[in-house]
This record gives C-alpha cells, sequence and structure tokens, in this order.
C-alpha cells in the first residue's frame, strides 16, 4: 500500500502544483476548456494516463468545466501516486489550451 502524505508534505506539493487545493484527505483541481468536446478529449487523454498509471482520478464533467479529485482511496488519503497524477493532469491541460 502507498504510503500517506502528512498535511505539510500534501501542502509543499500542492506548492508545485498550479491550481489545486486540498489537504491529506484528498486534493483537486477545475479546468474550463473553450468547449464541450475540447473536455471530453482532455478526459480522454487522462483517462490514457490513468490507465498507464493504473490510478484514477474522480473526475466530474459540467458541460465545458472538468473538476479533478486525487485520492488514494485504498490507502485512505493523498500518496505521491496522487501528486504523479495531478502532474500529468496538468501537463494535459496545458497542452490542450
Amino acid at each position: 500500500m502507498a504510503d500517506l502524505l502528512t498535511a505539510d508534505a500534501v501542502r509543499k506539493e500542492l506548492g508545485g502544483l498550479a491550481d489545486w487545493s486540498g489537504d491529506p484527505t484528498g486534493i483537486g483541481r477545475t479546468v474550463q476548456l473553450g468547449s464541450f468536446p475540447a473536455a471530453i478529449s482532455v478526459v480522454d487523454r487522462v483517462a490514457a494516463v490513468a490507465e498507464e498509471l493504473d490510478h484514477h482520478p474522480d473526475i466530474d464533467i459540467r458541460w465545458r468545466t472538468l473538476t479533478f479529485r486525487c485520492v488514494t482511496h485504498s490507502a485512505g488519503g493523498v500518496t505521491h501516486r496522487d501528486i504523479e497524477l495531478a502532474r500529468r493532469i496538468d501537463d494535459i491541460v496545458r497542452s490542450a489550451a
């Protein structure tokens, strides 16, 4: 099982992730894309990365607004796997803009 990050570790990691917020129970980010198809394209790309990492975010889709939440459910909170997934989501969102 992955090791949970402390509150201080989560705060430190969030300092390097633009637009993410949260605490040891989970981290999240909301993004708005230019269109519904663009948002779905981002979701498709995140899905591919999630499969590659075998670690899946919770995703809420509201028209062209996406909310991502990362938490390692099996560990009961945020781990380094969530931070890596958040970084990869950021890369995808940046390339879609």
